[in-house]
């Protein structure tokens, strides 16, 4: 019979690359573990692994197996922390994965109240994936994906809870921030600044600029808000950011926000969930909350512990 420690072999085996690696990292002598695996291909009549000299490679069994592992192992892991929460008196913790640095900003604001009206559950955020969000949302790893481009796949679920404009973002003396809006052809000659991601998953690429063949004389990435935002302020460069997001800075840098074309760049940010769990009645409470608009504003209440445990959690993603 096949058992959830079968599965943890294949995937640590597989993980580390090696029978004596993977006996340490599940604390079972090598021989142990070399007598498990025989065992298990006994019982299930065929070979699991070829040796190649000193290596193992899977064969179209242990293939399959892996798979099996890499989406049940999360699972079962997920449903043992639930029951532990449960037998401890809480309600359990939403996951929440971000594929967009804005949204943490406007996370902040969804979470405030959401803390306060479930405070037996608590709140967990990531953002470093190892095969992106969805991937992350199928793999168990997370319950809530936070994007401005859905991937709609058979088994989830995407709400749009948040409308929002993408702008141009130059500084006060810019020569651009005189125009309503702007063409593609006028940012041939900017420095573009960027948060690091690919440029296809950038709105004022793919809707903007490659449309119409046009690339900035230089493109530059930084990973955090408050600095691109100065780069822009001191006329390094230009950005391309949500409005919203704008106007929290606006009344403390000499910054403004320019239409990208005539007709703008209309976004939303989406909430996905698997459809499995929209039924868990703490997850769709946030997401009736963070359909609430919220008033824009860069002043800072007092954070409260949970507040302060998000952000900790947060800034330990990113390292």
């Amino acid at each position: 019979m096949l058992e959830k420690l079968h599965l943890r072999i294949v995937s640590e085996v597989e993980k580390q690359g090696s029978l004596t690696a993977a006996a340490s990292e599940l604390c079972v002598t090598q021989s142990a573990l070399s007598h498990t695996i025989k065992k298990l291909e006994q019982q299930l009549g065929t070979p699991i692994w070829l040796r190649e000299g000193r290596s193992l490679r899977l064969t179209q069994a242990g293939e399959y197996l892996l798979r099996v592992a890499n989406r049940v192992l999360p699972q079962l892991s997920l449903a043992e922390d639930r029951l532990q929460q449960f037998a401890q008196g809480e309600r359990g913790v939403l996951r929440i994965g971000m594929e967009c640095h804005p949204c943490y900003q406007w996370l902040l604001k969804a979470v405030a109240p959401y803390l306060a009206a479930w405070p037996d559950v608590d709140v967990d955020v990531k953002q470093k994936f190892q095969f992106g969000g969805i991937g992350a949302l199928l793999g168990y790893e997370i319950d809530l994906l936070v994007t401005p481009d859905p991937l709609y796949k058979t088994g989830l679920h995407f709400e749009p809870v948040f409308d929002y404009e993408q702008v141009l973002v130059v500084g006060r003396e810019h020569p651009l921030a005189r125009h309503a809006w702007v063409k593609p052809a006028q940012l041939s000659n900017e420095v573009l600044i960027s948060y690091p991601i690919s440029l296809e998953r950038q709105d004022i690429y793919s809707q903007f600029l490659m449309p119409a063949g046009i690339t900035p004389r230089r493109h530059k990435t930084i990973e955090t808000t408050d600095i691109m935002l100065q780069m822009v302020a001191s006329g390094r460069g230009v950005a391309a950011l949500p409005r919203w997001l704008l106007l929290e800075y606006a009344a403390q840098m000499p910054i403004v926000a320019v239409k990208l074309g005539r007709q703008g760049i209309a976004k939303q940010i989406h909430l996905g969930a698997r459809e499995a769990d929209l039924d868990t009645d703490y997850l769709q409470a946030f997401i009736k909350l963070a359909r609430q608009p919220r008033k824009a504003t860069r002043k800072q209440q007092p954070a409260t512990s949970k507040q302060k445990m998000l952000s900790t959690k947060q800034t330990a993603s990113k390292r």
